[in-house]
């Protein structure tokens, strides 16, 4: 899951930081802020097959374009955080952006909260998994209903245990 984010010209936006350093609390009212706020938002996604095909940082890449070519309006200029794209579009990669930058932030924040309401959705469709709870990590619950019910297409083959398990 990738957002990008065009923010408003006189933008204020406090609290915002990596993802993963703000509370799911905290996260989920800045995202309805930013969903309120910014002037402009889309997302992109990269499948499970997409990743395996690719790699984590090729899809990546490939959610971002798609978040940028969803938006209305074509961007002057990118920041990203620590890649580049292949686009005609001048930007600038920065290393830890979304502690750095408050649109990679904001774009970080919105990329989450999608990506926890999408495994949310995928949690009731397959209750066994625990996805509301471990957003598609290998925990226990995990792991246990991967060996009892098997996988999933959402489950990403080149990764382990997966990727094991498929031999």
């Amino acid at each position: 899951m990738a957002c990008a984010v065009i923010l408003e010209k006189n933008h204020h936006y406090i609290g915002l930081d990596d993802s993963k350093k703000v509370s799911p609390k905290n996260r989920a009212r800045l995202n309805q802020n930013l969903k309120e706020n910014v002037y402009q938002y889309a997302y992109g996604i990269a499948s499970s097959v997409e990743i395996d095909e690719l790699n984590i940082y090729r899809a990546t890449q490939l959610a971002m374009l798609r978040a940028i070519n969803q938006l209305d309006v074509t961007p002057t200029h990118l920041l990203i955080d620590a890649m580049t794209l292949d686009i005609d579009i001048p930007q600038t990669s920065i290393i830890k952006g979304d502690a750095k930058s408050v649109s990679i932030a904001a774009a970080s924040i919105m990329a989450k909260e999608y990506r926890d309401q999408y495994m949310r959705q995928l949690s009731k469709q397959f209750p066994e998994y625990g996805f509301d709870k471990n957003a598609g990590y290998g925990t226990k619950q995990h792991l246990k209903a991967i060996d009892q019910v098997g996988i999933i297409n959402e489950h990403r083959q080149s990764f382990e245990p997966i990727k094991s398990m498929m031999k």
